[in-house]
């Protein structure tokens, strides 16, 4: 029955939405495509079509599971749905749901002891690797485990997992032969020992979905309408276990954005967002684009950003319209150095803080977590106080546990009295006083309980009395949110990994480190594919600020060193004309750098693609390679990759060799600006390289 054959019980229920999320929210029961670009308020529209649909009696809440990719989101999610009277409804991530269903079903479909779930696979894969003979260092394990993952994730089994890495070109640790060797091996010690990863519990709970016909038709009866969240990063094991739940029905909605397709790497793929018409032919397709989290100067930044990504699926071209009030410009900066770069964000940072800014409402993005270091340090010497995203949990701290044991004891005395207060009274007893300590691990102790005060104060003001407001269900809710690892906002300058900032959004964003060889990441370099998802990532940083965004690089890591960095080639067409940075430069043989653009060192056009810019001229110029000096690259490079056991194109692209040998470099200058050779590259094989230039070996 289509949602418009009978009116809302609530008459204003969708009223606050644009037209495009009034669409979303109101479009018949049945496949529904939201393609919602950042900030275009994508969990407000889908949480309003779920409380439409419960409303308009289309569905029971209970009959409803909404799954996302993050327990913060999912939380989000819940905390918006009981705001809007909707109780009962799923909403978890996939592996959170998969957990449940597949505790629920397991006496039926196994029927002995559940087994175990492990929280981490490193030192049973280092157990594995041992057996097949591979290596055991602390690297090497972590590359074994995140590749046995890649390939649960894409339903690659180890023997078949030789021939798709060759056939994907995988960058792995060892030999394919062995990899699969230890992922059989790690297969075999799990099953051994009765033990769940968290890939198992979808491939677990999908097969007993698709193996066991009764086990099925109850739990198709039991839900009946499904939502997802970032639908552009599923991953075909989470893909197959959305069809085992589907079955034949197609009261699905999907949402997603393949602009920020950023997980690649573990098997995530757009490709079920891009064909989902395909798929569904009467689908309803609603496009989202007014973007209501960021100002128009970046939102344009961000457009163009993405605007120049090359090879982009006609489902995937959404251009953000920005809604709020006029802002100031995204700011660029060079510095001399890593140290340097880092001080001028801290005293940045300090600077919006005294002008009232929040320091929870910063945010410093980098690509890498080793980046965090340098601006720990400089954070400090500015007495800015900050938190490290991916650092020990929230949950996981002395003070939290002990405070939730004590508001658990409170709750079950069941206290009267306002929910704030009595969370104030109880977390007195635990350490909360009236006035924050001076600073240091005090410091940190009183913001982590003052952030449970303010979840209360947040759950108070959003949740309707009718659903009631007791201590008993503040402290469920607290559990809960510890269940997925949600914690409430602390106060502090966040630091973060670019991808560990999706789904988040700050009043004002530093993307700092935007040199060549770290974004795009060096091992990106040479593969158009990887270097495109390097792109989406940098967008995703930029799409995260509200007002103000600054972008920085340094053109040495150490103060003193060579400067012999570049910024990154995604800021060529954004870095304004007048800007310091923008000036007309030369650089060896290189390509010419004007007004932030690279131009071919041959007909002077404009570059444009990943190739170009690495070879410095056009494809429509002829090369010029020096094919002798070419084969001596090729042979030292043989030689090295057998002396450090990596593939060939660890140490250069074969686009990088070709570059060299085209316009071969004299000097270190030279050399770092041709595109795929940073610093690290340079100060490892800089010296040899020229050797080889100059005509000897090594």
């Amino acid at each position: 029955m289509g949602s418009g054959s009978r009116s809302n019980r609530r008459p204003g229920l969708l009223d606050g939405l644009d037209p495009e999320q009034r669409a979303a929210a109101n479009a018949p029961r049945g496949p529904v495509c939201v393609l919602a670009g950042a900030g275009t308020g994508k969990t407000r529209t889908i949480t309003h079509r779920i409380a439409h649909l419960v409303d308009s009696g289309h569905v029971a809440a209970g009959q409803v599971l909404a799954v996302t990719f993050t327990a913060r989101a999912a939380g989000e999610m819940r905390t918006r749905l009981a705001t809007l009277g909707v109780e009962g409804a799923q909403a978890r991530t996939f592996h959170a749901a998969a957990l449940r269903q597949l505790r629920y079903f397991w006496p039926r479909v196994v029927g002995d002891r559940q087994w175990d779930l492990i929280e981490g696979k490193f030192r049973m894969v280092g157990q594995a690797a041992h057996r097949a003979g591979a290596a055991t260092e602390s690297e090497v394990v972590r590359d074994l485990a995140s590749e046995i993952e890649w390939a649960k994730a894409s339903l690659v089994g180890p023997d078949d997992y030789p021939a798709v890495a060759a056939r994907l070109q995988r960058d792995i640790p060892e030999p394919a032969a062995r990899v699969a060797e230890v992922f059989r091996n790690y297969e075999k010690l799990k099953t051994e020992a009765q033990l769940l990863d968290f890939d198992d519990l979808l491939l677990h709970t999908t097969a007993a979905l698709e193996e066991h016909g009764a086990v099925a038709e109850e739990f198709r009866d039991r839900y009946r309408c499904f939502v997802v969240d970032e639908y552009q990063d599923v991953t075909p094991l989470q893909q197959r276990l959305l069809d085992a739940w589907v079955g034949g029905r197609d009261d699905l909605t999907v949402v997603g954005d393949a602009n920020q397709t950023i997980y690649s790497f573990g098997g995530a793929s757009p490709r079920p967002l891009l064909e989902f018409t395909r798929r569904f032919p009467e689908a309803s397709v609603i496009r989202l684009e007014r973007d209501y989290r960021s100002t128009p100067q970046v939102v344009s930044l961000a457009n163009q950003v993405i605007g120049a990504a090359r090879g982009r699926p006609a489902g995937s071209r959404l251009r953000l319209v920005g809604q709020r009030p006029e802002g100031p410009q995204p700011r660029f900066a060079e510095h001399d150095d890593e140290p340097g770069e880092a001080a001028a964000v801290a005293r940045r940072v300090r600077e919006l803080i005294d002008s009232g800014l929040s320091a929870s409402e910063i945010a410093i993005l980098y690509r890498v977590n080793a980046q965090s270091e340098a601006y720990e340090q400089a954070l400090s010497d500015v007495d800015v106080p900050y938190l490290v995203r991916g650092g020990e949990r929230f949950f996981s701290r002395t003070e939290i546990r002990q405070a939730i044991v004590a508001l658990r004891s409170a709750a079950a005395n069941g206290p009267d009295g306002d929910v704030v207060d009595l969370v104030r009274q109880v977390l007195g007893r635990v350490g909360l006083t009236d006035q924050p300590p001076a600073g240091g691990a005090a410091r940190e102790k009183w913001d982590a309980l003052l952030a449970l005060v303010e979840l209360a104060e947040e759950l108070t003001a959003t949740v309707p009395e009718t659903a009631g407001s007791s201590l008993a269900r503040y402290v469920a809710e607290l559990e809960q949110r510890a269940a997925a690892a949600h914690p409430p906002t602390v106060e502090g300058v966040t630091l973060a990994s670019l991808h560990a900032a999706k789904g988040l959004e700050w009043d004002a964003v530093f993307l700092v480190g935007l040199a060549e060889g770290t974004l795009p990441i060096q091992h990106a370099d040479g593969d158009d594919e990887a270097v495109e998802e390097e792109r989406r990532l940098f967008y995703v940083g930029v799409t995260r600020a509200r007002e103000h965004l600054s972008l920085t690089w340094s053109l040495s890591r150490k103060p003193g060193g060579r400067r012999n960095r570049r910024r990154s080639r995604f800021l060529y067409g954004l870095v304004p004309e007048d800007h310091p940075a923008s000036r007309v430069a030369r650089t060896g043989g290189g390509a010419r750098v004007t007004g932030s653009k690279a131009r071919c060192r041959v007909c002077d056009g404009l570059l444009t693609s990943t190739i170009e810019v690495k070879l410095s001229r056009c494809s429509r110029c002829p090369s010029d390679v020096d094919e002798e000096l070419l084969d001596r690259l090729r042979s030292w490079r043989t030689g090295r990759a057998r002396e450090l056991k990596v593939p060939a194109y660890v140490v250069f692209t074969d686009a990088t060799l070709i570059a060299i040998a085209e316009q071969q470099p004299a000097d270190d200058g030279a050399l770092v600006s041709i595109s795929g050779i940073g610093a690290t590259k340079l100060e490892r094989f800089g010296t040899e390289v020229l050797a080889v230039i100059r005509g000897g070996e090594r």
